[in-house]
């Protein structure tokens, strides 16, 4: 099982129609894209910093599932989140496997 974890800090003044977004338009793409079986989307509490951050769990079944996301439609909705909240937000991703 591969985890595709992507951390999203926001500023406090678009967070509440960023969730919306996330919640109704980009991870419905995302997981539309069936590269992916599953998703969980988490806020993170121990953050210090202004604003608020997120973490947006994606599980893929291999690391080509990934590839093919990342070398597919990834790309192409990266920038649109990106281009929607530009400078009101700081994103960045890691790949995790699952052991044992």
């Amino acid at each position: 099982m591969i985890l595709y974890n992507v951390t999203v800090g926001i500023d406090s003044d678009v967070e509440q129609e960023w969730i919306q977004w996330m919640l109704e338009e980009h991870i419905p793409k995302v997981m539309g894209t069936k590269m992916f079986i599953s998703y969980e989307m988490y806020k993170v509490l121990s953050h210090e910093a202004e604003g608020a951050s997120y973490s947006i769990q994606y599980k893929a079944e291999s690391m080509d599932q990934l590839d093919m996301y990342l070398n597919g439609p990834g790309p192409t909705l990266i920038k649109e989140h990106i281009d929607k909240f530009k400078d009101k937000h700081v994103a960045f991703r890691t790949v995790l496997e699952k052991v044992g």
